[in-house]
């Protein structure tokens, strides 16, 4: 015990006298998180315990330190501190990053989600950014910390705890919320009480907000590894026959067409899903799928429409999208008169 105590003692010396060993710790560690997941479930659902386990420690910093000190004999230093938090978001925004990076469809406004991902996660690296720009602003900082905490959250809350895509954004929406109130008082120092439910107000505002936006959101959990259109689909294989891009009317009307998918999910997710067949920007139809999370290719299931408007000429989509809207992937054919 006593060699134990000696350890840790001679650690957080060490960290306080070297505080920027820990910052390229904790960019080393990142940039692993980044190039080791690659999305492999089991290494996924370590590194998610380790971080969700991170973030409570965070909230419980000050207690944390005297409890160091009060055990130990050592004052941790607010540096210290600092740099753990700082490889905590590196951690969170690096494993989170490929996740996304795998669902987002870049023509679609996803792509704006994802980019501000890649941004806050080259400003945690990036020191003189970090410290002299970000830290400096508590608003920013308290926005930066917790959308990280949302990031990371909308990742291990299906691998985890098998919740749906809808399920972990409505949680990891509360919980960032939740987690922003006791910022509030340091957002506003020494103001009038009656500031306070203003605040909160905002806050309840904005996140009602990012609820309306949440198609914006890349359902991280669920990749769409493959979607075909075609006539006939090879029951024992699973599979469809062939591929269509562009078809004829009287084509459409006399045998329809069945929209496959293959849709990757954690072991033990059960989603369901949509197909949603839009014609010329409207949306014309919406079925209804439950897929099953645990195969590497991805669940494979179709839908087979035959309702087409009498006049079906033009662009046609096929969105495969959440129950909470968010797109997973989608693709497109051409209907001849």
């Amino acid at each position: 015990m006593n060699k134990l105590k000696n350890l840790i003692t001679q650690f957080i010396a060490a960290m306080q006298k070297r505080p920027g060993l820990l910052a390229v710790m904790a960019f080393c560690s990142g940039v692993a998180s980044y190039v080791m997941v690659d999305r492999k479930e089991s290494f996924s659902q370590v590194i998610a315990i380790v971080l969700l386990i991170s973030w409570l420690w965070l909230i419980i910093d000050n207690w944390l330190r005297e409890k160091v000190e009060e055990r130990f004999g050592v004052a941790v230093s607010p540096n210290v501190m600092r740099f753990a938090l700082q490889m905590v978001q590196q951690e969170s925004l690096f494993f989170a990053l490929p996740f996304f990076l795998a669902v987002t469809q870049w023509d679609h406004p996803q792509a704006i989600f994802t980019s501000l991902i890649v941004l806050c996660a080259v400003v945690s690296v990036i020191d003189p950014l970090y410290y002299k720009k970000l830290a400096r602003n508590r608003t920013l900082f308290s926005v930066f910390h917790n959308f990280a905490l949302f990031v990371v959250l909308l990742v291990t809350l299906p691998i985890l705890l098998n919740l749906t895509t809808s399920q972990s954004l409505v949680i990891a929406l509360i919980t960032a919320v939740i987690v922003t109130l006791p910022s509030l008082n340091n957002l506003m120092p020494n103001a009038r009480w009656w500031r306070f439910p203003i605040l909160v107000l905002i806050l309840c505002a904005f996140s009602a907000s990012v609820w309306q936006l949440r198609s914006f959101v890349p359902p991280a959990a669920l990749r769409l590894t493959d979607i075909t259109l075609a006539h006939k689909v090879d029951l024992q294989h699973k599979k469809p026959v062939g591929s269509i891009k562009t078809l004829d009317l009287h084509t459409l009307h006399r045998e329809g067409l069945y929209s496959w998918t293959a849709v990757k999910a954690p072991r033990g997710l059960n989603e369901k899903i949509f197909h949603v067949w839009i014609h010329n920007k409207k949306e014309v139809d919406r079925i209804t799928l439950n897929i099953n999370g645990g195969r590497e290719q991805g669940y494979r299931a179709w839908t087979h429409k035959v309702n087409f408007p009498s006049d079906a000429t033009g662009k046609w989509q096929v969105k495969v999208v959440t129950e909470s809207g968010q797109l997973i992937g989608l693709t497109k054919f051409i209907v001849t008169s």
